[in-house]
């Protein structure tokens, strides 16, 4: 129970205890100033209080003030009864019904009390503030209801009780189905802020699992572009460079210097790819040339560093893609004539780039080796060149059989580049 809850609870019990107070001094009051109170001071403290109750209750109540008052009998019990408000107060939510029973019994003592003595008009009305602080929403409009109706009542005439409990009737009826409905709409409205709340809630730890699934799938993606750029330049260019100085410790001097020269051009070409990887620009031969020349020169180098017979094909009417389907046609090719130098032993090698309205087609084959596709490797190549066609809507095939040779075919859809669309 908080601390502000504790003081409410409190004033409550103080209001009601206050209130009873009041109006059994005043009924002992009154009682003592119709029954001719010997004592002047009495007389005094009375003073207008039976001729304002006798107007308050009217004539009924001079007919039965002269008999001996019997509320001092109910007023203890009204006492006992108050005092669990501070226990029910802080339980209101949880002990509806015991609640609502209590405030009941409350209202019938207050009702037996003002029918004994006006006075107790007074104490009835702790009714309006117990409605509020103690029922359910839907039963205040009840409660304040009921209350009234005690205190109206109370102030009637016999002869005018049963014409006023109509006329009450008429209208209390109206007024607690109306506060009925509000308070069941202002319930309905409760339940859903709260449901609404709780989804904005749910929201936004779902944005924030989303934000640490994006923040990972980025690092993943990341770690993934700077493996297969390596893997694409560096280790491509590593090997290469190895070949070269191996053939030139095999070679005449003649030929060893153009061998060295060759490694130190694939060193100063891997550095500069190695750079600009790191920094995620584009291949550099795409930077000053069109996709079809890019590949030309390529498979020309290649072809020369290899060392086997390379046929390059350009059909249909070459157009300018977007960047990163280029570049992923370059690397494909780029890894693709790698791997037929390392594993292949080809004599022979045809490279074909097709233009069509909707796809570009790369196609590399061989005559080499060739090998069983269906089993595993420990190598990044393939599965690098899929997961790059496949990053940008295409697909790639592969077909292979030990000694046949090898054909790779990447289908790309051919989305122009920004210049180029309409």
């Amino acid at each position: 129970m908080s601390w502000l809850d504790g003081r409410e609870r409190g004033a409550f019990l103080c209001l009601a205890y206050g209130l009873l107070g009041i109006s059994s001094t005043a009924a002992a009051l009154a009682d003592a100033s119709s029954a001719g109170a010997p004592w002047p001071l009495l007389r005094w403290l009375a003073g207008p209080l039976p001729a304002w109750l006798a107007e308050t209750a009217g004539p009924g109540w001079a007919t039965t003030s002269g008999l001996a008052p019997w509320w001092p009998a109910v007023a203890p019990a009204a006492a006992v009864w108050v005092a669990p408000i501070g226990w029910l107060h802080p339980r209101r939510d949880t002990r509806r019904a015991l609640v609502v029973g209590h405030f009941l019994v409350l209202i019938a003592l207050a009702a037996a009390l003002a029918a004994a003595s006006p006075a107790f008009i007074v104490f009835a009305s702790i009714g309006y503030p117990l409605a509020s602080a103690l029922l359910p929403a839907r039963l205040i409009m009840a409660g304040v209801t009921l209350t009234a109706i005690v205190i109206v009542t109370a102030q009637a005439g016999p002869g005018a009780r049963g014409a006023l409990l109509t006329v009450i009737a008429g209208v209390a009826l109206p007024l607690v189905l109306a506060g009925w409905y509000v308070s069941g709409e202002h319930d309905k409205r409760r339940r859903l802020v709260e449901r609404l709340r709780a989804a904005m809630a749910e929201n936004a730890s779902l944005n924030a699992r989303l934000l640490a699934q994006a923040r990972r799938a980025g690092m993943l993606d990341e770690r993934h572009r700077v493996a297969g750029e390596i893997h694409d330049t560096v280790a491509q260019d590593l090997v290469a460079l190895i070949g070269q100085l191996n053939a030139a410790d095999r070679t005449s001097q003649a030929e060893s210097r153009r061998h060295l020269d060759q490694a130190a051009e694939l060193a100063r070409r891997s550095l500069s790819e190695a750079r600009r990887s790191v920094r995620a620009l584009r291949p550099e031969p795409l930077e000053t040339s069109r996709l079809p020349d890019a590949i030309t020169d390529l498979a020309e180098s290649w072809s020369r560093s290899a060392g086997v017979d390379l046929t390059v094909e350009i059909t249909g009417t070459p157009v300018a893609l977007a960047a990163p389907i280029e570049d992923t046609l370059f690397r494909v090719a780029q890894e693709a004539l790698a791997n037929v130098a390392k594993h292949a032993r080809a004599a022979r090698t045809g490279l074909t780039l097709s233009y069509t309205d909707e796809t570009v087609l790369l196609d590399i084959r061989d005559d080499g080796a060739g090998f069983a596709p269906q089993k595993p490797t420990d190598g990044f190549g393939l599965d690098g060149m899929r997961q790059r066609v496949r990053a940008v809507g295409g697909t790639l095939h592969l077909e292979s059989t030990p000694g046949q040779g090898t054909a790779v075919a990447a289908a790309i859809p051919a989305i122009p580049a920004e210049d180029d669309r309409p």
